[in-house]
């Protein structure tokens, strides 16, 4: 009977307790629930579980590899998330300012100075960048005039730990004069957020509607066709000239000793370890080197695991730089950050990089195709790798490694090339400008050579493309004869004469420098039709709208030549369009006691030069020379009124890394100084000594040497055999004299 009544009140104190609990949930007031309701502005800016998730389909690209633990470890609504990820090129960057043409402000020093904003020092590699740009030919001082704006204040590195950080930046921000929310600016970064997480966004201050040029981008947080992803570099990457490729030519075995390697640094906790700690099962000690070590950072030891002392024995045993000579493909995997200095390291050996980065979007992977120079793996899969890469061909494993050097001399060697290549994409995005194919940014020498207004309005192809389009160069030249003299001298008619009798000539222009109130118009010079241009400045290489064909013949007006030198000359030219293939020879040499580049005109068995006073060279190289060059080497010139022979050849050698051809014998090419004819500026010892300080001058401002040594030179096949005269092609050759 007692359990019976104690059953009975147990039931009656639970129905007593649920009806209190309701009664205190529907008597709860309704304000109390204000907390749990969303505005509309908050709805729109909730993340996008889209955004996190969605997977890439792009061929070569695994996708980003998420967790939902990670996701929901992601501040979205932090404070440094404060770009306008809504931008495009449509709605935050002002076009009009670039329709005259494409150029860069850069704030300057004085004016940050003045306005208290520089109280810190910039680090050398930003001082390096705003060099590189100051001093191309994309600057301008007039803001008025700038399509593009780049701030003097060093935004490279982020990391608050860093002792390159820069504080109080968003202050300095707000007070440039033309930041306008930052329209039409790019910011350069290599390294944005810290410890524990690395936030990719973690940059520090508010970068608005500017366009950003950053490291280690993800796919997902990058604003398509606006960011630009860069490529991480360590602080002495070369400002220019930069290192080759360790690849050479036809370079075998195709398969090296080992197929794969990896020696760096292992992440025993925080981002990245989770890579960093699987990739030592890949390793087998015999084609697979796989080494990883602990020791990295102040208090490693405290963080070391029971595999530390072992990876550390076996981490000192290999070579970091032999196993990147000697290895098929190198793993590259994410370290803190998405991006790793060992992805251009890769690149430059020639060893194949195999991408362990899931959601990395690639250094200019908008214009690069990456798939022919990389292998994508995906972190979640790694022990998938080995297979992959043993299933590839070795034709494959052959183009691969091509491209790697490639892309390595053309966008990355130098930080020159790298800020070059960032103001092209953005330039290719303009309404202005044309775009340029794909084949013309993967194959060499690259898209930075490549003027797209050349190709745009005349019909005509680059000298080193016919090859890819199939074609041949067009079977005529135009010479054109530069003339510092007033009146028409007695060589003049003869060279004209030997000129007009050539069957492949199509014009003859005398590009003059002598006072001629800047007219031009047609004259008759010894029965033929001339094209008289005046008022170029004197300058030699002036793209003249006159020029109708691909190939040109640079003259000066004392030049000995026959018929027969002309059309063999030019044959060759044909086969050779890249190049300036030429008669007169001089050449370069280092001089240790001197510690620089003396030049020579010493008959050699080597030749470097070919002086376009007797040249064929590509009309297209007219266009590089005055709108490519630095405007720096062009003031060079005009400054010593010499020389400008000299840069050509630099030029043309820096673009095809080939060295010039020289064809005939012959030796002496100008008219000798008699008859009341003006003296060669070739005998003053002055002029000589001009041409040897430009040498110098333009390898300092190149940043290396681009001119190559030859021994070759071309004759005509039955030359000075003992054959008939009949049967040979070029008769008048053989009764040239040195």
């Amino acid at each position: 009977m007692q359990a019976k009544k104690r059953f009975i009140i147990l039931l009656w104190l639970i129905v007593l307790f649920i009806l209190v609990m309701c009664f205190l949930k529907t008597s709860r007031k309704p304000d109390s629930l204000l907390h749990l309701t969303y505005s509309i502005d908050d709805v729109e800016n909730l993340p996008s579980f889209m955004d996190d998730w969605q997977q890439n389909l792009e061929v070569g690209r695994p996708p980003a590899a998420k967790t939902y633990e990670a996701r929901q470890q992601i501040p979205y609504h932090t404070s440094h998330r404060k770009t306008n990820k809504l931008c495009r090129m449509e709605t935050c960057f002002d076009s009009s300012r670039c329709e005259n043409d494409f150029r860069v402000f850069v704030y300057p020093l004085s004016e940050l100075e003045s306005s208290g904003l520089m109280t810190s020092t910039r680090s050398v590699l930003y001082q390096k960048t705003l060099d590189i740009i100051v001093e191309s030919r994309y600057y301008t001082d007039e803001y008025t005039k700038a399509c593009v704006f780049v701030i003097a204040i060093d935004t490279l590195d982020r990391d608050p730990l860093s002792p390159d950080y820069l504080r109080n930046i968003p202050v300095k921000m707000q007070r440039l004069r033309h930041w306008n929310g930052g329209r039409n600016h790019v910011i350069f970064n290599l390294y944005s957020g810290s410890w524990p997480d690395y936030n990719e966004d973690d940059l520090g201050f508010h970068t608005g509607d500017a366009i950003l040029a950053k490291a280690s981008m993800s796919v997902t947080n990058m604003r398509p066709g606006f960011d630009i992803s860069f490529p991480l570099f360590h602080k002495k990457h070369p400002e220019r000239g930069g290192e080759p490729g360790f690849v050479r030519s036809n370079t075998y075995p195709i398969t090296k000793n080992y197929k794969l390697a990896f020696k760096g640094k292992r992440y025993v906790l925080g981002i990245g370890s989770e890579t960093r700690n699987s990739i030592f099962h890949l390793h087998n000690g015999k084609d697979i080197i796989v080494v990883t070590t602990c020791k990295h950072g102040k208090n490693w030891k405290d963080a070391q695991d029971e595999r530390c002392d072992v990876d550390n024995t076996l981490y000192e045993k290999y070579d970091y730089g032999s196993l990147l000579k000697n290895s098929t493909f190198c793993l590259v995997p994410r370290g803190r950050r998405l991006g790793s200095y060992r992805f251009l390291e890769a690149l430059q050996a020639g060893c194949i990089p195999v991408l362990l980065s899931n959601n990395w979007a690639l250094p200019f992977d908008e214009v690069i195709d990456w798939n022919k120079a990389v292998i994508w793996a995906d972190e979640r899969l790694l022990f998938q790798v080995p297979e992959v890469i043993h299933s590839i061909s070795e034709t494959k494993l052959f183009a691969l490694r091509q491209q790697t050097q490639i892309l390595w001399e053309q966008y990355f060697n130098t930080i020159e090339k790298i800020v070059f290549t960032t103001f092209e994409i953005i330039k290719e995005r303009l309404p202005k400008f044309q775009s340029r194919d794909g084949i013309v940014w993967n194959t060499s020498p690259g898209a930075l050579v490549s003027q797209n207004s050349y190709t745009e309005y005349l019909n005509f192809n680059l000298p080193f493309n016919y090859h890819l389009l199939g074609k041949q160069p067009s079977p005529n030249f135009t010479v054109v004869i530069f003339s510092q003299h007033n009146s028409l001298n007695s060589p003049l008619y003869r060279l004209v004469r030997n000129i007009a009798a050539s069957k492949y000539l199509t014009q003859i222009i005398i590009n003059s420098c002598a006072e001629n109130n800047g007219k031009s118009g047609y004259q008759n010079i010894a029965g033929v039709q001339i094209l008289i241009s005046s008022g170029n400045s004197c300058r030699r290489f002036e793209p003249l709208p006159f020029i109708k064909t691909e190939a040109v013949l640079s003259l000066d007006d004392d030049v000995v030549l026959t018929t027969d030198e002309i059309d063999f000359a030019f044959h060759v030219w044909q086969s050779f369009p890249d190049r300036i293939v030429g008669f007169p020879a001089r050449s370069h040499y280092w001089d240790n006691s001197k510690d620089s580049w003396l030049y020579t005109s010493k008959w050699t068995n080597e030749y470097s030069i070919i002086l376009t006073g007797a040249a064929f060279y590509h009309q297209y190289y007219n266009t590089l020379y005055t709108k490519w060059l630095s405007p720096l080497l062009i003031k060079t010139v005009e400054q010593s009124h010499n020389c400008e022979d000299i840069l050509m050849n630099f030029l043309v050698s820096h673009v095809t890394r080939r060295p010039p051809i020289k064809v005939s014998q012959r030796k002496h090419y100008k008219e000798q100084a008699n008859n009341g004819m003006p003296k060669s500026p070739w005998n003053d010892p002055d002029h000589f000594m001009q041409r040897q300080t430009c040498l110098n001058t333009f390898v300092m401002l190149f940043g290396y040497m681009p001119l190559l040594q030859s021994s070759v030179r071309f004759d005509p096949i039955l030359f000075k055999d003992p054959v008939s005269n009949f049967r040979k092609k070029y008769k008048q050759i053989e009764l040239v004299s040195n």
